[in-house]
């Protein structure tokens, strides 16, 4: 089994990201052949800032391999390090019905958040698609979000098969974890950096403890019961919290007594200690400067040994070679 994701260079980490997509990538090494990447191609149809971009690039890859990326068991790699996947991304694109693209929402809410349109963004699904097709991958863990691009790019793969031969490429199958496929932030709503109401799984004690502290909360008084249905301090509670602490802090809520202060301090406290290992590994990385480039390339020059086979297999296929 081949299994393969990537995350965007966007800036700090969060939970959502983690949670949504490092956290399964992570487990699933142990699972099969695991290919990972640096999505900045993707980044950069909603930024053009090249410095942003390559200390983006560097932090994500030191927070992933921090986050328990094991570069012994996963192909580790930037995805501009592998050029063959604009190629297949044209030539999928040339099977790709307008209708396809327009009906994705990723697309309209970006648009809808004020992020510029332009071609890149819209036809985001398409590259998305080749990222997944050029590793024969088998399982491709998403988020909840990201289900639509995922049914895109089966779209794509059976649609370049019926035109030139059913082994062209192979469907992927996706892994979406139901329980944690949308991981709520501060507001009450989808984590997300649009939203400001992330948590940065990397930063110093004091600010992020703070920044917990920011969670919505309604103004049901202390010695009353509060609502369980749709708190954000359990949602993210639940995530960093073993499930007796967890079930201890609902029986909290319904039985009144305690203030949203002081659940939202616990709520802080088992955040920063779950990451504790995490921040000890990534301390140990920033002490070896090269290693970081090291796995980067060692993991490119797998993944291109591997787009090579697929893209000959495609250009074959389509009356390229």
């Amino acid at each position: 089994m081949r299994i393969l994701t990537g995350l965007q260079p966007s800036g700090k980490l969060h939970v959502g990201n983690y949670f949504g997509a490092m956290e399964p990538a992570v487990r699933l090494q142990n699972e099969g052949e695991a290919f990972y990447f640096i999505a900045d191609y993707h980044a950069m149809t909603s930024s053009q800032d090249a410095a942003a971009l390559r200390a983006n690039v560097r932090e994500l890859a030191i927070d992933f391999l921090a986050c328990g990326l094991d570069p012994e068991k996963a192909v580790f790699f930037r995805q501009s390090a592998v050029p063959e996947v604009n190629e297949l991304a044209w030539l999928l694109s040339t099977v790709c019905p307008m209708s396809l693209l327009e009906k994705c929402h990723s697309y309209k809410d970006k648009i809808a958040n004020g992020i510029s349109p332009n071609h890149a963004l819209f036809a985001y699904p398409a590259l998305m698609a080749a990222d997944i097709l050029l590793y024969d991958s088998n399982k491709v863990p998403v988020g909840k979000d990201q289900k639509q691009h995922l049914e895109v790019t089966r779209d794509l793969a059976v649609k370049l098969n019926e035109t030139y031969g059913e082994h062209t490429v192979l469907l992927p199958e996706p892994i979406i974890r139901e329980d944690t496929a949308v991981i709520i932030g501060l507001d009450g709503r989808k984590m997300s950096k649009s939203y400001n109401n992330t948590l940065p799984i990397f930063g110093e004690e004091k600010p992020l403890k703070k920044l917990v502290m920011r969670i919505v909360t309604d103004s049901t008084p202390v010695e009353d019961p509060k609502p369980v249905e749709g708190s954000t301090i359990l949602a993210l509670y639940k995530l960093f919290a073993s499930p007796e602490d967890y079930a201890t802090m609902v029986s909290q809520h319904e039985q009144g007594g305690t203030g949203y202060g002081d659940l939202k301090k616990r709520v802080a406290e088992a955040y920063w200690d779950f990451f504790a290992p995490m921040r000890a590994r990534r301390e140990a990385i920033l002490a070896d400067p090269g290693y970081v480039d090291d796995v980067l390339a060692k993991g490119a020059a797998r993944a291109r040994e591997e787009a090579g086979k697929v893209l000959d297999r495609v250009r074959a296929a389509v009356g390229l070679r």
